[in-house]
């Protein structure tokens, strides 16, 4: 066993509960005698899945939410009134034994399969990538991938550019060697992990857990399952969590505008916004908590979505992926023309160059998309009749997409960031689900955690 695998293992067996799978908390033999009050801040889904499950056991519980609309990170639109659309989350990536396929049935939600292996690439050039460079260009995934193991090995932790930069002087530093490892990089890793190559740990990047299958795409939005977990819940929208109060033996949560008082309170904030401090916490976090929201990051992945009067592009694939000659240029893309039959392509930037783009005009961010469609299609491809764009890293509410790892950050800081405090505060969001962070079963998951611990108290 090398060093990062004994390291997560010894991890994982401190962590206390593993392995929820579909298992509600409800089955866990937690007790409370007399009727307690929870605040859960965050009507996400970490926060709703909390709260649904701690209203089903009698508790008195109150969801306050600072936007004017639930579901957080999940927020299907419905611009185009004939196709909602998930300017969040989208997909259940892999579907065998998550708990959201479950809950997706439980809810009636209709999904659609699709697979990353649907796909087709493009060169540099716009043209379909030959059999001959594609064979080049799994080759040299799988070199790199075995480079990426061998830093995950090492004793100290290092960027995954470092290992690009040791890797490229090993196999020659000509264009097309750097452009298909830029690829690699941003396809790979960037648009998975929604951190920078510059930042993200080579050892711990890739330590969450994934279910096996193919992934499933909300027909009409990830709504579905949001609607699903509110209904009968107490949320108060538009309520802004200013300050916890933790101290004495109630804790009060100030909106600036209202004063709420629980036993207990989940907070389910993302750790963008705890990064940033938006919340002050009365006494302070402990140490532990507060190193672990400083030692993680918070990624970016942004959307673009076009809508065209017609299809252009190959309409047997789900996936069109570009090579570039900019790193992270609109590398990749997600036809909607097989899974809806509809004449819409989703196009993503990650990482530095998401956030890099939210400072342009939505006129420059469409200009930019459509050169690129153009070099691959040819200049007479329509216009987009509207679109719809997303600036996580801007919103308020987020300041980011969804966490990752950066260099010198390991799995053992989610297990510091959802560690309860004083059986008063309690900690849930993908941030601090140390198998399936990033994910939105990871966020579900961590909600049902909190309430096991609230519940085992």
């Amino acid at each position: 066993m090398n060093r990062r695998s004994l390291l997560r293992l010894l991890v994982a067996m401190g962590l206390g509960v593993q392995g929820l799978g579909q298992v509600r908390a409800s089955d866990w033999g937690g007790k409370k005698t007399v009727p307690e009050r929870v605040i859960v801040i965050g009507a996400g889904l970490a926060g709703l899945a909390a709260a649904r499950e701690l209203q089903d056991q009698a508790y008195e519980v109150v969801v306050l939410e600072g936007r004017d609309r639930i579901g957080g990170r999940l927020w299907t639109s419905t611009k185009w009134a004939d196709i909602p659309l998930d300017m969040g989350a989208s997909w259940i990536h892999g579907m065998d034994g998550n708990p959201l396929t479950e809950l997706a049935e439980a809810a009636k939600a209709k999904l659609i399969e699709t697979s990353y292996d649907s796909n087709q690439i493009y060169d540099v050039d716009g043209r379909e990538l030959s059999d001959e460079k594609e064979k080049r260009l799994d080759r040299l995934r799988d070199q790199f991938q075995r480079a990426i193991e061998v830093a995950q090995d090492a004793e100290k932790d290092t960027s995954l550019r470092q290992v690009m930069d040791r890797f490229q002087s090993r196999v020659g530093a000509d264009e097309e060697v750097t452009q298909m490892l830029n690829f690699i990089a941003s396809s790979n890793l960037e648009q998975e992990y929604a951190g920078s190559v510059e930042k993200m740990s080579a050892q711990w990047f890739d330590s969450a857990e994934e279910f096996d299958g193919d992934d499933g795409l909300f027909a009409n939005g990830y709504q579905q399952i949001v609607k699903f977990l509110a209904r009968d819940l107490t949320i108060k929208t538009s309520q802004i969590v200013q300050r916890v109060d933790w101290e004495q033996d109630q804790v009060r949560v100030n909106t600036g505008t209202e004063e709420y008082i629980a036993d207990r309170v989940i907070v389910t904030l993302p750790l963008g916004v705890l990064k940033a401090g938006r919340v002050a916490f009365s006494p302070p976090l402990p140490k532990t908590i507060s190193q672990a929201i400083d030692g993680l990051d918070m990624g970016v992945l942004n959307k673009c979505y076009l809508r065209f009067p017609k299809v252009f592009w190959p309409d047997d694939v789900d996936w069109l992926e570009c090579i570039t000659a900019k790193h992270g240029e609109w590398v990749e893309w997600v036809s909607f023309a097989r899974a809806l039959n509809v004449p819409v392509l989703l196009g993503f930037n990650a990482a530095d160059r998401g956030r890099e783009i939210e400072a342009w005009s939505d006129q420059e961010i469409v200009g930019s998309a459509m050169a690129t469609l153009r070099h691959l299609f040819g200049p007479n491809i329509p216009e987009p009749t509207s679109y719809q764009l997303t600036r996580w890293a801007s919103d308020p509410f987020a300041l980011g997409a969804y966490s990752y790892n950066p260099v010198g950050a390991n799995p053992k800081l989610r297990r510091q960031l959802a560690k309860p405090v004083a059986g008063k505060l309690y900690f849930a969001g993908e941030a601090t689900d140390q198998e399936y962070f990033g994910t939105a079963h990871g966020a579900y998951l961590s909600g049902l955690r909190a309430v096991e611990e609230i519940t085992s108290d």
